[in-house]
């Protein structure tokens, strides 16, 4: 069965991290120490039977004889110090030491001679009469006395080291609690973004780097909040918006099953504009779904709103009414998606043909730095209710409103696009202006057949 979660912790990878450094150096600097003091432990002892080894030697010398009894009357040695007399052959005259030491035999040249024998450490001064070895001083400490002062100087070494250790891992891991705390944090936040949670905000740990992450974590949670609300939103709409005019498609074809063959013809051929402007509205609605950002091309806003008017004609006929399209001359192109002014003017022109009474004005004017395009009817306008700045019909869902989905999704396309859908005027004759940016005169080019002195005209209906 694999692992669920491969790798190791980065609190664990810290630990392990400073730690072994940690031993590292202890290692590094304490084996160096350890030779160090072990060194100084051997040379103070030779140091110190040298000196006893000179005195005795020097008082031994003093005398005109020597005799069994030498050592007897000599300076007393250190604490712990034995002393032997020995003859230049190696053999011992007098004193506490062994039978025979080869240690001593060194001293026939005239000098102070150390070393280690029978588990003792040695030094062997000469006593010199007229120039002449007549014997040896051997003056000497149990090794095992050397050795344990040099294991518990290691000894201390040794904890003094641990004691270093153990506290850099605790240094370690709080240290190591404090990096992966904010990184296991923003692991949580991540995990409810992913559960759908588009309101998550990581928690500020005083560290730059996890803060900035949870920050621009945050902040993408609130787009994709955004998005998907926007996407939902767009959904529902889009589905009122076909089930609309396919009702009225399958309505028209229903009615026309018991008509005479010429009523029958009118409504076929009623039927075939709502389904070729049914097909253009699906192909505009495919082509926003597939945007995932505002288009950067030149839109002209007359020439959309007179196509959008083109395929509203029929409809507008058969309602018996009336279908005027002004456009000022000038209009800058505006910064924004075709399919989606497009799916804009006509749910502002089916608000208008169905909620709308009389004539439906339809005028694309030049605001300065944006181009408005109005939709206006003689009807009576929006029943009081919402706010003062905030008509009804823009709410996505309320019982209340009679204007259906298109109105919301309408507005939520403007938004997406960087211009704004209000009502101008609740009513009567109410009017509904769609504001748009327009590209900064650097950025485009105007097309041939439009100069920078004149628009496309619009013809009046």
């Amino acid at each position: 069965m694999s692992r669920r979660h491969g790798g190791v912790s980065l609190r664990r990878r810290v630990l392990t991290s400073i730690v072994t450094v940690t031993a590292c150096a202890v290692v590094v600097f304490t084996l160096p120490l350890a030779w160090a003091v072990a060194e100084v432990y051997s040379r103070g002892a030779v140091v110190l039977l040298q000196r006893d080894a000179i005195l005795v030697s020097a008082d031994i010398a003093a005398r005109p004889t020597s005799d069994p009894d030498a050592l007897i009357g000599s300076d007393d040695p250190s604490r712990g110090v034995e002393v032997g007399l020995y003859s230049a052959s190696g053999r011992k005259l007098a004193g506490v030491g062994p039978g025979r030491s080869p240690v001593s035999e060194l001293s026939v040249d005239g000098r102070m001679h150390h070393g280690i024998e029978t588990g003792h450490l040695a030094v062997v001064a000469p006593v010199i009469r007229s120039g002449r070895v007549v014997e040896i001083v051997r003056v000497w400490m149990p090794w095992d006395r050397v050795t344990d002062r040099r294991i518990r100087a290691w000894l201390v070494l040794a904890v003094l080291g641990s004691g270093v250790v153990v506290l850099s891992a605790g240094l370690a891991w709080h240290l190591a609690r404090r990096v992966a705390a904010p990184l296991e944090e923003l692991t949580a936040v991540a995990r409810a973004l992913g559960e759908g949670d588009f309101t998550v905000q990581a928690p500020r740990t005083h560290i730059r780097e996890a803060d900035l992450a949870g920050q621009a974590l945050a902040a993408t949670a609130r787009r994709l909040g955004d998005v998907l609300e926007r996407e939902r939103g767009f959904s529902t709409a889009v589905s009122h918006q076909l089930r609309t005019p396919l009702t009225a498609l399958v309505l028209g074809l229903e009615a026309a099953q018991n008509a005479d063959e010429a009523a029958r013809r009118a409504a076929v051929g009623t039927a075939l504009r709502r389904a070729e402007s049914l097909a253009v509205s699906v192909e505009e609605l495919l082509r926003l779904a597939r945007e995932t950002h505002r288009s950067g091309l030149a839109v002209d806003a007359a020439d959309v709103a007179r196509n959008v008017a083109n395929r509203h004609e029929a409809a507008v006929s058969d309602a018996h009414r009336r279908l005027t399209v002004r456009c000022e001359s000038g209009l800058a192109p505006v910064r924004a998606s075709e399919a989606a002014i497009a799916q804009i003017i006509g749910a502002l022109l089916d608000n208008a043909l169905v909620h709308g009474r009389g004539e439906i004005r339809l005028t694309v004017t030049d605001v300065g730095t944006g181009v408005a395009i109005e939709v206006g009817d003689d009807g009576p306008g929006v029943a009081p209710g919402g706010a003062a700045d905030e008509p009804p019909v823009f709410e996505r869902g309320a019982p209340a409103t009679r204007h259906g989905i298109g109105l919301p999704l309408a507005r939520s396309l403007a938004e997406a696009e960087g211009g704004r859908l209000v009502m101008r005027r609740r009513g009567p004759r109410p009017v509904f202006s769609l504001l748009l940016p327009v590209q900064d005169r650097e950025e485009y080019e105007y097309p041939p057949e439009v100069s920078a002195g004149g628009g496309v005209g619009c013809s009046q209906r």
